[in-house]
């Protein structure tokens, strides 16, 4: 497995440094704080490192936009957490932003966390503004009502009844995927990657993405809360269509690792460089948490 301790500890480091920002509200800073720096595996900002450094780009070009998107994700799980959402009381085995704080400041948070990112990416000083253009509305489209949010509108539409394998898929290629696959790409955009290797870094970024989330489905159905850091059984709970109960557990196996076989393959015309993307495809399909 592809020891990742330097690169989070790197990350760990910079949204430390990024969170530093005068004039803001002691509580809002505290809760900025708690919701970023509160744990997690860093998975994404990491993607955007060992992308970054397998296209040939050292990892300061790679700081602003992994920070970014650590910020983004870390804002999407505050509101996915909320009480008209998923209604989660615990998050990486702590209580969530607004049970911490209350509903309010935690609305608050995403919001700034998310125009902390966007101001991050657009005063990145290691690259050119084209790299900056293009890496902004990279992460703003898997952000955004096509991406990320508009897979959460599906999800919330989803309750309650079962969907098709088709439904599912888009659901979870935009929610979980499309951010992973973005951070991915942006690593590549760092190095200035040509369009043989970004479509093998999206590629690859596509097949992960799905996979994390037929694991995630898979621990909640098998996993246990106090090593998840979060409720066990919660999607069963509230009937929400899974890769599990859409599939079954075997065939949901099967699927993860027909994925991960994807991801790695995809890689090909990175040759060894991407060793370490690989080995975060063994990671995210192997993962107990």
């Amino acid at each position: 497995m592809t020891d990742l301790a330097a690169y989070q500890a790197r990350i760990n480091d910079r949204l430390a440094e990024a969170l530093r920002i005068e004039a803001v509200p002691d509580k809002l800073r505290e809760a900025m704080a708690y919701a970023v720096l509160g744990g997690g595996k860093r998975v994404r900002p990491c993607l955007v490192y060992l992308a970054a450094e397998a296209a040939g780009a050292p990892l300061e070009c790679a700081d602003a936009t992994a920070c970014a998107v650590e910020m983004i994700h870390a804002y999407s799980l505050v509101h996915d957490d909320l009480p008209s959402m998923d209604d989660d009381q615990l998050r990486r085995g702590q209580p969530t932003c607004h049970i911490q704080f209350d509903e309010a400041t935690a609305i608050l948070v995403g919001d700034a966390l998310q125009a902390r990112a966007f101001e991050l990416l657009a005063t990145d000083s290691q690259l050119t503004g084209d790299q900056r253009l293009a890496i902004i509305q990279r992460i703003a489209r898997a952000a955004g009502p096509t991406g990320m949010v508009a897979g959460q509108v599906i999800d919330l539409a989803s309750e309650q009844i079962e969907i098709p394998a088709n439904t599912l898929i888009d659901m979870h290629h935009r929610k979980t995927g499309a951010l992973i696959t973005a951070s991915v790409v942006c690593g590549g955009l760092c190095a200035n990657a040509d369009e043989t290797v970004l479509n093998a870094l999206s590629e690859y970024g596509y097949a992960l993405g799905l996979a994390f989330q037929v694991q995630d489905d898979i621990l909640d159905e098998s996993g246990d809360t106090e090593r998840l850091g979060k409720q066990a059984g919660a999607d069963r709970h509230r009937r929400k269509s899974t890769f599990v109960s859409v599939y079954g557990l075997e065939a949901a196996t099967e699927e993860l690792e027909r994925l991960r076989e994807r991801a790695v393959t995809a890689l090909a015309p990175l040759g060894d460089a991407a060793s370490y993307l690989a080995g975060i495809a063994d990671f995210v399909a192997s993962r107990d948490h």
